[in-house]
């Protein structure tokens, strides 16, 4: 605009507000005139240039959060459908909570300890907490009980986002170093994976794929939480084979360079947890490029002997595979109820990778509590049906331990009850695993042995406390499986029977920490419970006077 200077007469440009006024009470303001011109500009040029990067499938420039775009550079490029990765935008607690608290461990652990859940709750209180967006599968009830509890966490999650607990990242991984109560140091990255290239369907040759059965009757109720949930929390771990260690290492040998994001104790001596945020475009490309390394087909065949008609596992899940179930799950009837599958958040899901070959991931076996049952007329029944099956002869040693038997192309699986113990020996099995051994017969016999169950249990200090309360209670331990054989026991014999190994032990298990979107932004702010309530969190002074 033109007008007269009141003091010289002259006529001057001048701005559209009072600059020395609106000084006083803004937080951002342009030189006026001089500088508005010069802003049009540039953001039309930017978002000219952000068109033509969208049109050959580059990120936006300025994609991270409000005024960083000019210091923050992204990757070039967020989905990778070759392999099956996309670089997350994650949502991590916003500074000044006490961590240890928000902190808990994966809800499928500690399923016959009650009391380690409610210790947690002790500890959590009131403060904020991955505890009030979880369902602990210890309090699993009837469907009226856990529609309740499914309602509160639905609830919780939108609160905690509307009242920015939640801060969205940089789109980027997160480099994780673990350590637990066993192990100085286990490496981690975070990533998103694309449910389209995961089946957990019988005889499927998927890149990504589950090592251990899936069973379809467990999935309901986890289909109803994530259902209603509006973000997920990740406690899937993924593996890669890479003894060359070339796609999680190197970002180790750099972390200094990155920001580090978190870094404090774990709840219940649990050990440490540290994270870095790997968001620059070269640390991105150099996964990238590893992982397309690894997913090689001919590297594949080689490595593993596997025929040309089998496809490549790059990624083998490790723990959490019925919560990956889950996701796909979930993802399926999505795209039937006409999601985009091109953009829809939920196509990509949260986990985190680990190495095989990293020192600090060590395999445990999972062992069998079995309740309600007479131990006698099991363990005879037992024997009976591996003769039947031209497995034995099989020999019951009272007393022994699997530490103290050996015998090569022999099955040794150790059996504890109140009365006695002892080791059971099929001394021809035709399967490769004890732990599949002992599935064959034991599935079959607990649907048709009435008032029985079953729980996974990964310490012997539950065993004896389980076995000494009932003499109606059979615990059967099963021996470590070597985690250099995982895959290439996969791709020669399919997946392993569930529950056949762990990712170490419970204290060991993945804790809960960063969180994602898995509804559309627009569905999430339209939502009618985050319209409900006030924001809890105090606006910045300056943003008060600008909306007084």
């Amino acid at each position: 605009n033109s007008a007269k200077d009141p003091t010289s007469g002259e006529v001057c440009l001048v701005g559209d507000v009072c600059f020395e006024e609106a000084l006083q009470v803004v937080s951002k303001i342009t030189p006026v005139p001089g500088g508005m011109g010069n802003m049009s500009f540039a953001i039309l040029l930017r978002n000219v240039l952000n068109l033509a990067r969208i049109a050959h499938g580059l990120t936006k420039l300025g994609i991270g959060p409000s005024g960083h775009e000019f210091t923050f550079r992204c990757a070039d490029q967020l989905v990778f459908p070759d392999i099956g990765l996309k670089v997350p935008r994650i949502l991590l607690p916003r500074k000044g909570l006490n961590l240890t608290k928000w902190c808990v461990v994966a809800c499928d652990q500690y399923t016959s300890e009650p009391e380690y859940w409610k210790d947690v709750k002790e500890i959590v209180g009131d403060a904020p907490s991955t505890l009030h967006l979880i369902f602990p599968e210890v309090y699993l009830g009837d469907q009226k009980h856990n529609q309740l509890i499914i309602q509160g966490i639905r609830n919780k999650m939108y609160a905690f986002d509307r009242d920015r607990l939640l801060e969205p990242q940089h789109p980027g991984f997160v480099l994780i170093d673990r350590k637990t109560p066993l192990v100085p140091s286990r490496k981690g990255l975070v990533v998103a994976l694309d449910l389209e290239l995961y089946s957990y369907e019988k005889g499927s040759q998927s890149l990504i794929r589950p090592t251990e059965k899936t069973i379809p009757d467990r999935l309901p109720p986890r289909i109803a939480i994530r259902e209603q949930a509006p973000l997920e929390l990740p406690h899937i771990l993924v593996l890669i084979d890479d003894p060359e260690k070339t796609v999680i290492e190197p970002l180790v040998e750099k972390k200094d360079k990155f920001e580090k994001v978190y870094d404090f104790e774990l709840m219940k001596d649990s050990g440490h947890l540290t994270g870095w945020h790997v968001a620059s475009s070269d640390a991105v490309d150099g996964i990238v490029q590893a992982l397309r390394t690894l997913a090689a087909p001919e590297r594949f065949r080689a490595r593993y002997g596997a025929r040309p008609d089998q496809g490549t596992i790059l990624f083998p899940v490790g723990d959490g595979n019925h919560s990956l179930a889950t996701a796909k799950a979930w993802w399926e009837e999505l795209k039937r109820r006409g999601a985009d599958q091109d953009t829809h958040p939920a196509r990509h899901v949260l986990v985190e990778l680990n190495n095989v070959h990293d020192p600090g991931m060590t395999f445990e076996p999972i062992h069998r509590l079995v309740f309600g049952i007479d131990v006698e007329k099991a363990l005879a029944a037992f024997v009976a049906d591996m003769e039947a099956k031209g497995w034995g002869p099989v020999c019951i040693q009272v007393g022994a331990t699997l530490a103290t038997c050996t015998g090569e192309g022999k099955h040794h699986i150790e059996f504890r009850s109140k009365v006695r113990s002892g080791v059971i020996t099929v001394t021809k099995p035709s399967l490769v695993l004890e732990v599949a051994t002992l599935t064959a017969w034991l599935d079959p016999y607990l649907a048709k042995t009435a008032g029985s169950s079953i729980d996974y249990v990964h310490g012997e200090e539950v065993i004896a406390a389980r076995t000494a309360e009932s003499g109606e209670t059979l615990a059967f331990l099963l021996p470590i499986m070597d985690k250099n054989d995982l895959v290439k026991t996969v791709v020669k014999e399919g997946v392993l029977p569930r529950k056949t190994f762990s990712m170490g032990a419970a204290p060991e298990k993945r804790f809960y920490f960063e969180c994602q979107r898995i509804v559309p932004e627009f569905s999430f702010y339209k939502s009618d419970f985050f319209r409900q309530g006030q924001v809890t969190v105090p606006l910045s002074a300056s943003k008060r006077q600008r909306t007084a």
